[in-house]
């Protein structure tokens, strides 16, 4: 008697190592596969079309069979050809695919069932059932077989199971937004209305609260990552704050934060210090404040209990690590409508490569980022800290940021959609003269916008709330940046 050989499954046609194993049968409907192709036969215009903008794939179908026909008839559908029995026998014939769908008589067969269109929707969501339950066996095979090779790294296999369970999860809204010119002209209507109504601001995205940085940026959109860098001690973190601030107490939209340097209370405190416009040290010098301060420091805290504010202030967060936790906000939270970083440089990825060199490990940071940002859809705001080179300028010069100065990488530049470097020229005065000129002065250099201008947006900052304020240009200020 001869040995039998034990066959390996085939993922690709629908099989699974767990379910070959437990000798399960993978979900599926095959009736309903039948019906489906029957109504896309029938009348291609109006379901093939349909099937088209529902997000069917190949994946969609278990019948090996049933794939071949599915893709043909989407390619004659798409190349104006007619997709009648005889025409697609003729070219399954050609393609030497004919037996694969089971002959004339296979053919036949389904072209027979003469499905009702009505049923087009009922049928569509018992075979994207059917799909997704198939998905989440595969993709628990996989991780499962990676973790019993032991070849990948752990984190990186966390990182690509989740992104993977949060891709199935993000295919169950497929087809229900599909394009629609009547809903793109009502957006530019509004717009348009927004825009010539006295106090609103028209912006495509979500505004900052700095009236000429949002002019320039149009506000920050989905899929953006927005660079805020500084030498330390410049207030990049009260600037994120700031903004932080703006979207959830007056924009009312949720935000996440991720601090690699400060505790979460600490960013809650200088919230809330700020919003109320009361200095801490003036509170720790006088001990009780005034009524009307008093008030303001209740308002703000009352406030900001109701705010939806999420923060995470895990130390030298890895790469892969804040994006399974943003993934999970994002799926707790569908209108989380930005991420906050402080800092870039703070954070760490563990892959084999970036242990060899900081500058792939930034790099693999900073391409993670934008990756999350168009992922989830929103815009990410993260801080960056500049080398030293604004401190060796000469003359005039001395403080003046560059993009050229991010730290140790420039695929940071690269990565971003916009960068704004944050400067405060009083820090590199020479003497008291220059010191008392500058005063409170500050700029965000607006030297990257991909989709804008660029250029200098003045503001002010007032060190004893940590608030930066939008800062009104003198007329010989404007004509000298114009020279």
């Amino acid at each position: 008697m001869s040995e039998k050989k034990e066959e390996k499954p085939d993922l690709k046609a629908g099989a699974s190592p767990a379910a070959a194993r437990e000798n399960v049968v993978m979900p599926q409907a095959t009736s309903v596969e039948k019906s489906m192709l029957s109504m896309m036969a029938l009348d291609p215009n109006e379901n093939i079309s349909r099937s088209i903008t529902n997000g069917i794939t190949d994946e969609f179908f278990y019948v090996p069979a049933h794939r071949i026909l599915w893709q043909l008839l989407r390619e004659r559908h798409e190349n104006n050809q007619k997709v009648d029995v005889t025409s697609v026998a003729q070219e399954l014939a050609d393609r030497n695919q004919l037996e694969a769908v089971g002959g004339h008589p296979g053919l036949m067969d389904i072209y027979s069932v003469a499905s009702s269109s009505s049923l087009f929707e009922t049928h569509f969501e018992i075979l994207r059932e059917k799909y997704l339950r198939r998905s989440i066996i595969h993709t628990a095979d996989r991780a499962a077989a990676a973790a019993f090779a032991n070849e990948t790294e752990v984190e990186h296999l966390l990182d690509q199971t989740e992104q993977e369970v949060f891709q199935i999860r993000q295919s169950l809204a497929t087809g229900k937004n599909q394009w629609s010119l009547n809903e793109d002209v009502q957006q530019v209507i509004t717009s348009l209305e927004r825009i010539m109504k006295k106090g609103e601001t028209g912006l495509l995205g979500l505004s900052t609260g700095y009236e000429k940085l949002d002019r320039m940026s149009n506000g920050l959109k989905p899929g953006e990552l927005f660079v805020i860098a500084a030498r330390p001690s410049m207030g990049k973190t009260s600037f994120l704050l700031n903004i932080v601030e703006h979207m959830i107490l007056d924009e009312k939209k949720p935000v996440l934060v991720f601090s690699c340097e400060m505790p979460s209370v600490q960013l809650v405190e200088r919230l809330i210090m700020a919003r109320a416009d009361v200095s801490k040290q003036y509170l720790i010098a006088v001990h009780k404040p005034k009524k009307e301060e008093l008030k303001r420091l209740t308002e703000s805290i009352n406030m900001m209990k109701k705010a939806p504010l999420i923060i995470d202030d895990t130390p030298s967060i890895s790469i892969a690590e804040l994006r399974a936790k943003a993934r999970r906000v994002k799926r707790d939270n569908p209108e989380l409508a930005c991420i906050g970083i402080d800092y870039l440089q703070l954070m760490r990825s563990h892959t084999k490569q970036a242990q060899n060199s900081r500058e792939r490990e930034i790099a693999e940071i900073s391409g993670g980022l934008k990756s999350l940002a168009k992922e989830l859809k929103v815009p990410i705001i993260v801080l960056a800290q500049l080398n030293r080179g604004p401190e060796n300028r000469p003359g005039r010069a001395k403080g003046l940021p560059m993009m050229s100065d991010l730290r140790e990488s420039g695929a940071i530049e690269q990565d971003a959609d916009m960068v704004g470097l944050l400067y405060r020229n009083a820090y590199y005065a020479v003497d008291d003269e220059e010191r008392e000129r500058e005063g409170n002065n500050a700029n965000l250099l607006l030297a990257k916008n991909r989709n804008g201008p660029t250029g200098d947006v003045p503001l002010s900052f007032k060190a004893e709330t940590m608030r930066f304020l939008t800062r009104v240009e003198r007329e010989d200020d404007e004509q000298a940046s114009g020279e």
